[in-house]
């Protein structure tokens, strides 16, 4: 029986409403190696100082032990997360709204609910899109309220024909950038993310078929916030990003911005102009 046959959609859709609370603390430390990794400019911020926004990634996240993992590395299936029968888990895309920022020194409460599961099928089969919110807190405040979008599908069935990846338009802004293995695996250490796709290169192309290790959305999004702020000259009040194709580490890419009413259309693309990643951002 394959995962789409699998595939109880009524049972998955039993997970929504479920709920998880994490407690974490920003410490200098993190502050220090998150600088340390985007090669950040400017010197990391000492207790009280404020740390960027798409920071709190690696804040309370799942420590599941070695024996709770999955093969892809992610934490068995069925715990938090409903139990999806497909092979492939991405990071589609998410929303932000930020009602201020996280310092230094911060003891930081996250509290998660699973607010949807949707059955699609598109031109790989199925597609099970779960949702999920996330509310980020420091004290009595709310920092971040975060909705969340993660994809399950099948792989790509043998010889089937890639579908060709939609073209980007060179941007009124634009940034060189590169995403190499080092930094891939880094960004997966600070996020304590074990899925294997971004770190382990014989795993990602013997098993789930792809050209090389692919560079995390989550990274991707921050690298766009990052740059939103850096153009504007202070960070985005409200953000939102969408993967469209995968970017690996191998890939020469820039991220680009053009103006949009008040806000800033943003995306990552490779340098043969094939679009990654496109996001929002806007001011109040």
């Amino acid at each position: 029986m394959s995962g789409t046959d699998a595939l109880d959609i009524d049972h998955l859709r039993s997970w929504i409403g479920r709920e998880e609370v994490r407690e974490d603390l920003v410490t200098e430390d993190l502050a220090r190696k998150y600088h340390a990794m985007f090669d950040r400019p400017a010197e990391a911020p000492p207790v009280g100082g404020v740390v960027p926004r798409l920071i709190h990634f690696c804040l309370a996240q799942p420590a599941v032990p070695a024996s709770g993992l999955g093969p892809d590395g992610h934490p068995k299936r069925g715990g938090f997360l409903p139990p999806v029968p497909l092979p492939r888990r991405m990071w589609a895309g998410g929303s932000f709204v930020f009602h201020g920022d996280l310092a230094v020194g911060d003891a930081v409460r996250r509290v998660s609910r699973i607010e949807d599961v949707v059955l699609k099928h598109g031109r790989t089969g199925a597609l099970c899109f779960v949702t999920v919110s996330h509310r980020i807190e420091a004290g009595d405040r709310v920092v971040v309220e975060e909705r969340q979008d993660v994809v399950y599908r099948d792989l790509d069935p043998p010889g089937g024909a890639a579908k060709a990846p939609p073209k980007a338009e060179q941007g009124q802004h634009s940034r060189p950038m590169t995403a190499d293995a080092t930094l891939l695996f880094r960004y997966s250490a600070l996020t304590f993310n074990g899925h294997r796709i971004h770190y382990d290169r014989r795993y990602v192309t013997e098993v789930e078929g792809y050209p090389g290790l692919i560079v995390h959305g989550p990274m991707q999004a921050a690298m766009l916030c990052d740059y939103a702020g850096d153009l504007r000259g202070k960070p985005p009040a409200r953000f939102a990003f969408r993967g469209l194709s995968p970017l690996f580490d191998d890939d020469a890419f820039s991220l680009h911005a053009s103006p949009d009413g008040e806000g800033l259309k943003l995306w990552t693309a490779k340098a043969d102009g094939t679009l990654c990643m496109t996001a929002e951002a806007s001011w109040d």
